[in-house]
């Protein structure tokens, strides 16, 4: 009986220790943690009048700021066809931002405060290559918009460029079973000394909520992605086209990428870009068509051996005010749009 007693007061020490970690963690580095707002506009044909119409939408993401000249990493998806761009602090004070540039195909986002907060902490950014399966890991983010919630888990795995999808850029996730939901994209992971080792990017559902799969874009990938000479942010979000989808679109070539939204005010916007403004769905998966599919960036043929990192080297070598084309199927013709390159 007495030993019995020892090994439940060992656990329940243990159980006490791991929570005074995790509180004192939470307090040290909740700071560092944003909640991002976004406002999107876009153009659509109501149904019964076959009318377009203004549609206005409000969107909610987290953030983590990662320097002190107001650089905050958040998700791709979160950001991507924003119009407006807000970051809340923990201490309520909020501060509007720009999108500097995204990698779609791996869900990452740099965006940039137009002025620094009164108060901020600095996250610091640790090897992803060093995290090992089974490690202990504790996220913070805004879960359908509670602000500053902490879940604890564990990594459950990690997976090179995840099946299924149709990335072109080399991508690494970690899947834990930290409870993430919507609301949490863009959040930072952290380790258990406070360091970032991922940014939340999506959940495997059946349910539409979190059942026990989540994937984290690896810190390493987002450094790779948002730092140094990296593309503009144009401002549209897109669907690949091939094979009996390339037919259904009479697309004249292997592949296209037809484009969803487009940013009121982005480069995108400026050139002439149109976006998709029927919403149907596609086995399943909502789309919408109506919009330009693109065929060519500059003198890239969108296709399946285009290789995608040299047309981010293209794009990231452009500078402010340098002009670049766009061609594009619209109404069984093909035209070329101009776009100019926003300043940083």
């Amino acid at each position: 009986m007495k030993r019995i007693l020892l090994t439940l007061l060992s656990l329940s020490l243990v159980i006490i220790v791991k929570s005074q970690d995790f509180s004192e963690l939470y307090k040290r580095m909740s700071p560092s943690v944003v909640t991002v707002m976004v406002k999107e506009q876009h153009e659509e044909v109501d149904r019964q009048s076959m009318r377009k119409k203004m549609v206005a939408s409000q969107g909610i993401g987290s953030g983590v700021l990662i320097s002190a000249d107001g650089d905050i990493w958040t998700a791709a998806h979160v950001v991507q066809t924003a119009q407006e761009v807000e970051v809340r602090f923990k201490s309520g004070e909020v501060v509007p931002a720009k999108v500097i540039t995204i990698n779609a195909a791996t869900d990452v986002a740099l965006i940039r405060l137009m002025w620094m907060p009164e108060k901020f902490k600095v996250a610091a950014i640790a090897n992803s290559d060093l995290v090992t399966v089974g490690e202990q890991i504790f996220i913070i983010g805004a879960p359908y918009g509670l602000e500053y919630s902490l879940t604890v888990g564990y990594i459950s795995g990690r997976i090179d460029e995840r099946e299924g999808s149709a990335n072109f850029t080399k991508s690494e996730y970690f899947q834990t079973d930290a409870s993430i939901n919507h609301g949490n994209s863009g959040g930072p992971m952290f380790n258990k000394k406070g360091e970032v080792i991922g940014i939340v990017s999506s959940i495997l559902s059946q349910s539409g909520g979190f059942d026990g799969i989540g994937f984290v874009v690896t810190s390493n990938v987002a450094t790779a992605h948002l730092t140094g000479d990296q593309p503009f942010w144009y401002g549209a979000s897109f669907i690949m086209i091939s094979g009996e989808l390339r037919n259904i679109f009479n697309v004249p070539q292997e592949m296209g990428l037809l484009v969803q939204k487009v940013a009121a005010g982005s480069p995108a916007a400026l050139s002439g870009l149109k976006p998709g403004i029927f919403k149907t769905s596609i086995e399943g998966t909502p789309i919408w068509v109506g919009g330009d599919i693109i065929l060519k960036v500059g003198d890239f043929t969108i296709g399946s051996d285009t290789d995608f990192d040299k047309v981010g080297e293209y794009l990231s070598g452009l500078k402010p005010n340098d002009t670049f084309k766009v061609t594009v199927l619209r109404a069984g013709e093909q035209v070329e749009l101009i776009g100019v390159v926003p300043q940083k």
